[in-house]
């Protein structure tokens, strides 16, 4: 299963990110990212291998900023790359979405998607999701992903963020695990309790279909 957590804070939120994910990798996983909203775009860094090799990255070159999202990958479409490790993200790398799960109709949503304009560059089923949330965006992150969200078929537990919006996390989970923690002035998503552990105690389930809205002023259910 893959390793999901994410971050909204006062923090660097790569350290966040990769503690996280470090208490996930349990869970099994071949490859590993994040992606961070710096406030002049979101950038992104993935790599198939050990958790390590991101962190080694990371602490070389660092990413700046208090908001992102990060994810172990155990591969089901695609094998084991960087290209297919997530995050997944739209063409013009606007939105970037983290995602545990499998998207049963993603075939039908590609070919849809590329009747549109779209491009893709992994093998995964993933990458239709910041593509549809894209199509659907327009202005207002929260209502693009229920839009996308409403169009798959499958499981799945995700994680989004947006170049535009640099103070919001929206979260969904449908037959996937998906927690929210809450700290003191910042908030985490993860897959599983232990990845907040370190940062807090208060910590809420989601429901099936329940959706989150992390901002620097709480937490929406």
């Amino acid at each position: 299963m893959c390793g999901i957590v994410g971050y909204l804070g006062h923090r660097q939120a790569t350290e966040v990110l990769v503690e996280g994910l470090s208490k996930l990798e349990y869970r099994g996983y071949d490859s590993a990212g994040v992606a961070v909203n710096t406030g002049n775009e979101l950038e992104i860094r993935k790599f198939k291998g050990r958790l390590a090799i991101l962190a080694e990255d990371l602490e070389k070159s660092p990413i700046l900023g208090g908001l992102g999202i990060g994810h172990t990958r155990w591969a089901t479409h695609g094998e084991p790359s960087d290209v297919n490790s997530h995050p997944h993200f739209n063409m013009d790398r606007t939105i970037a979405v983290v995602h545990n799960g499998i998207i049963e109709n993603y075939m039908k949503l590609r070919e849809w998607l590329t009747s549109k304009g779209y491009k893709f560059f992994s093998e995964t089923d993933t990458e239709v999701i910041p593509n549809l949330v894209d199509y659907y965006y327009e202005g207002d992150l929260f209502e693009a992903v229920v839009k996308a969200t409403s169009k798959l078929e499958g499981s799945f537990a995700i994680g989004v963020i947006a170049k535009n919006e640099p103070d919001k996390i929206v979260a969904v989970r449908k037959d996937s695990p998906l927690i929210v923690g809450l700290g003191k002035n910042e908030s985490f998503i993860a897959s599983d309790i232990p990845a907040v552990l370190n940062h807090t105690r208060e910590v809420y389930l989601l429901e099936d279909k329940e959706f989150a809205i992390l901002t620097s002023n709480g937490v929406e259910l």
